[in-house]
């Protein structure tokens, strides 16, 4: 046989000074079909998976720039912080929660609101960001939608919100509960000076933020395969001792069941929303 065939030597021999390795954030694999594509590709195509449409969770920083033309907005409430009213604990204290939440995100807390325009058209935009203590609606969440309204109602701008949540945010108890309230009460009074609300659910949004302000859109929309719900599937199940049907809580399941206006992809959203805003100012 060829010594061509023949491991002459055993192991590797390349010293760990000589490897070389591939730079974090260059290549991204599609959870869903398993593609493999450069973070530069997936980001052309607005973190859309090319081969099966996959939409990847993204953040407030990413959606303006998807929204807002030429990435002009104006951050909005970025003074607000988070306090541990509660003095809470549970594995870790949760002021030291926030605190690396904070450093490993970059951001104050779960949701950033910005305010430009879109195709030329005004629009405030309050988007969460899973990457915060998995998008938990606290206080702070609550306050900043509030404040948005109070925006929108003077400058009579239509409001927007992205909802990416696991839900109400347990290390603030009930008051993270009463933001359910406040943010519906406060919604009632852009519904009154006639301005629009648009809520746009992506993956994941439920608990106690669906259960509020996402489902009480003039136009709920929804990104496609995203899971919307209020409680998960297996408590369900467990208290209604039935099986659930086949894709039950997406946002398809959701569109056939009357829940939904309709289904938007990512690509298309800038201009279905120019068109949306368009047709509310006449």
């Amino acid at each position: 046989m060829s010594s061509w065939f023949k491991r002459i030597k055993q192991g590797i021999s390349t010293s760990t000074s000589e490897k070389k390795e591939a730079p974090d954030g260059l290549w991204h694999k599609c959870p869903n079909c398993k593609k493999t594509t450069t973070v530069k590709d997936l980001k052309e195509h607005y973190y859309v998976c090319d081969k099966c449409n996959y939409h990847n969770r993204i953040n407030s920083k990413e959606y303006f720039e998807i929204i807002f033309d030429d990435n002009q907005f104006e951050e909005l409430f970025s003074n607000i912080y988070p306090t541990d009213f509660l003095g809470f604990k549970d594995l870790k204290p949760y002021a030291d929660r926030l605190k690396d939440a904070q450093k490993k995100s970059g951001l104050k807390d779960a949701m950033t609101v910005g305010t430009g325009k879109v195709n030329g058209l005004d629009l405030v935009v309050a988007c969460m960001d899973f990457n915060f203590i998995g998008g938990s609606m606290g206080s702070v969440v609550g306050e900043k939608i509030a404040r948005s309204i109070d925006y929108c109602i003077v400058h009579k701008m239509p409001l927007m919100i992205i909802s990416k949540s696991g839900g109400a945010r347990m290390m603030e108890s009930a008051f993270s509960l009463m933001q359910m309230a406040k943010t519906s009460a406060k919604l009632t009074q852009l519904a009154t000076a006639r301005l629009p609300f648009i809520s746009l659910m992506t993956d994941p949004t439920t608990g106690g933020v669906t259960a509020s302000f996402a489902m009480l859109g003039d136009v709920n929309i929804a990104e496609p395969g995203a899971l919307i719900g209020f409680a998960g599937p297996r408590i369900i199940k467990e208290t209604i001792k039935k099986d659930l049907p086949a894709g039950f809580q997406s946002a398809e399941f959701l569109l056939e069941h009357g829940f939904l206006d309709f289904i938007m992809d990512r690509k298309e959203l800038k201009t279905r929303l120019a068109n949306l805003l368009s047709l509310f100012k006449n």
